[in-house]
Formats: C-alpha cells, structure tokens, sequence
C-alpha cells in the first residue's frame, strides 16, 4: 500500500513538473517574442530559442525560491512550535496538543504525532502521581492522627487503667496498620520497578494452596468456617514466593469477610497449557460499582470493615500485578450479601509464556 502511493506520488510529481515547464516555456516564448518586437530586432534562431530555455530556467528558479521561502518560512514555525511544546513538557506542563497539520505517513507527521501521544501520556502518569501521593498522605495521615491523639490522652495522669490498656491497643493497631501500608507500597513499588526479581521453579500447585490454607488455620477456625478445596495434582512452573503472596491475600480477604460458620470453595481446573483457580466465599459481596475498581491501588469495597481490620486497599494491586507479571488474568464475580469469587487464570510454565512476550 505505501509502495503504491510512493508511486503515485511520484507520477504527480512528474506530472506537475512537465505542465509548469510547459507553461514557462509559453510564457518565456511569448514574453521573449514581445521583448525582440520592443527592441525592434529578430536574432538567429538559436539565440531566439537559448533566450526562451533561458526564459524558462529563470522562471523555474524564481519559482522554486518561492516555494523555497514559503515552506522554509512555514517549517520554521512548525519546528518553533514543536521547540515551545517541548519547553512546556520539560517544564511539567502537559496540557499541549499541536495543531499542526501533518501526514501520519510521513516522518514529520510521525513525529508530531509522537509529541501529542507522548504528552497525553505523561498528563496521565502525573495525574497517575498525583493521585498516588494524594491517596498515600490520607492513608498514612489517617493512623498518624490515631496514634498522636491517644498518645496525648494518655498524658491524662487520672486516666483509668481500663481506658488506658484500651488506647495502647488502638495505638498498637495503628502502629501496625502503619507499617503495613509502607510495606505493602515498598512491595508494590518494586513490582512495578520492572527489576523486581522474577524466579521460576517447578511446584505443585494444589500443595501450595493446601499448605497457605493450613497457615492461615487460626483465622478461619476462629470463625468456624468451612474449606471446600477441589484441587487437582497439577504442576506448574512459576515464581513460588510472588504466587504465594496472591493466594495469601485472596485467602486471608475471604477470611475476613466471610460471616461465622460461612464457606469457602477453592477449585482448580486444568485447560491445556493453562490452570484456573477459583476462590469463592459466602461473604458480603460486591457491588458492581465495586467490582470496577477493586484492582485499583487505595481502594477499599467497605471502609468501615478494612479501617477496622487494618486494610489499606493495596493488597489487590499488588495481587494484580503479580498476575499480569505471570501473563495471566484475574476477574471477580460477586453479589452483595451472597458471594465473592476471584477467578484466576495462570500459563503452567511462565517461562516459557515470558520468553514469547
């Protein structure tokens, strides 16, 4: 297709240059003839014809300085544009959009169709940022004022002991939910550093569930709950401490949630080169509002229930980016009062999915 317009192309130009040399070979005859008749004189026929090529060169030359100027004039305040633009990104100003006209065939138009994609990218990663520092000084803000406000109360020499005991647990509480947010945001933060360590071992895969499903027993035992594992011996070759954190969370999540004497189901089905783990509880559910944005960094479903179990709504992220890092993908299904299932769906060998990215 582009072989086929370069020609086109080509042809018109061709075209274009025999009619404007036609037509100053017309004008330059014509206008030599008029000049000859003015000086009252008729040379030999070869000086008649040399001054009309002549004619013609000089036409084509002042034709070409023109056009020349124009389009120096016109790429001058494009590049002065493109100059501006850039000034204003380094600047951190990404609010720009060039309205310079250009084919997105061509390198120039390439190019500023490169700059406009690149600042409306760079706009989304500030507001990304901000957004991001934003959503960190709340949360870390939020126990800081916990913890200084009891602090200043057990300054209170008459405070009673019970009372006491009671906000040096909430500042206990607090302490670790603050250590957990820097946890968790250091632990995202390198996964999302690209150089996080990424290594492959060959594992069972349904032991691994059976074994976090056995450290997390006091939790669930503690509210009577009930597992239903349909795990099958399967195999597969994937980064054993980066998966053990997924089902780490997704299990501890379904704990938290989940009411007294409630169940949880965890299934595991093999499809050719891939597996998919299901972890589904009776809990409280999702809305569907919810289930949009359940992924993101800083989001919590329930803020009463996370502030009281010490979430700080990056558990999930890191989850998802521990997927995506395994080219797999992760989906939720829920319904409010009734169920939450997490649908997983991971390559069984990583390594070799990795390699053909």
């Amino acid at each position: 297709m582009r072989k086929r317009k370069f020609f086109v192309r080509i042809l018109f130009v061709l075209f274009l240059f025999l009619i404007t040399n036609t037509l100053f070979a017309f004008i330059s005859y014509h206008a030599t003839g008029w000049l000859y008749g003015q000086l009252g004189t008729e040379p030999h026929d070869f000086w008649q014809q040399l001054g009309t090529v002549l004619g013609v060169f000089v036409l084509f030359a002042c034709s070409a300085a023109i056009i020349f100027l124009i389009g120096l004039n016109r790429q001058r305040n494009y590049w002065d544009a493109i100059v501006e633009a850039l000034r204003q990104m380094a600047k951190g100003d990404f609010n720009i959009q060039l309205d310079v006209k250009g084919n997105e065939e061509d390198q120039f138009g390439q190019l500023i169709h490169g700059i406009n994609h690149m600042a409306v990218e760079l706009g989304e990663l500030e507001r990304m940022r901000q957004e991001f520092i934003s959503n960190v000084s709340h949360e870390i803000q939020s126990p800081l004022t916990s913890i200084n406000g009891f602090a200043k109360a057990l300054k209170n020499i008459h405070l009673p002991e019970e009372k006491r005991q009671h906000y040096l647990e909430i500042i206990e509480l607090e302490s670790n939910r603050l250590s957990k947010i820097s946890d968790n945001l250091l632990k995202l933060t390198s996964l999302e550093s690209q150089h996080h360590p990424f290594e492959t071992t060959t594992y069972r895969l349904d032991k691994q569930l059976r074994n976090v499903i056995l450290a997390l027993e006091p939790n669930w035992v503690a509210k009577q709950l009930d597992f239903d594992l349909q795990l099958d011996n399967i195999t597969i070759t994937a980064d054993e401490d980066l998966l053990n954190q997924v089902w780490m969370n997704l299990l501890t999540n379904s704990i938290k949630f989940t009411s007294d004497r409630g169940t949880i189901t965890l299934t595991m089905t093999q499809h050719l080169d891939t597996v998919t783990i299901i972890v589904q509880d009776t809990g409280i559910g999702l809305s569907e509002e919810q289930q949009m944005h359940i992924f993101e960094r800083f989001y919590k479903a329930d803020q009463s229930r996370t502030a009281t179990n010490g979430g700080s709504g990056l558990g999930l992220a890191i989850v998802k980016k521990i997927i995506d890092m395994h080219n797999g993908t992760i989906a939720v299904e829920s319904k409010l009062g009734e169920f939450t299932a997490f649908s997983i769906t991971l390559p069984i060998d990583t390594t070799e999915t990795r390699a053909n990215v």
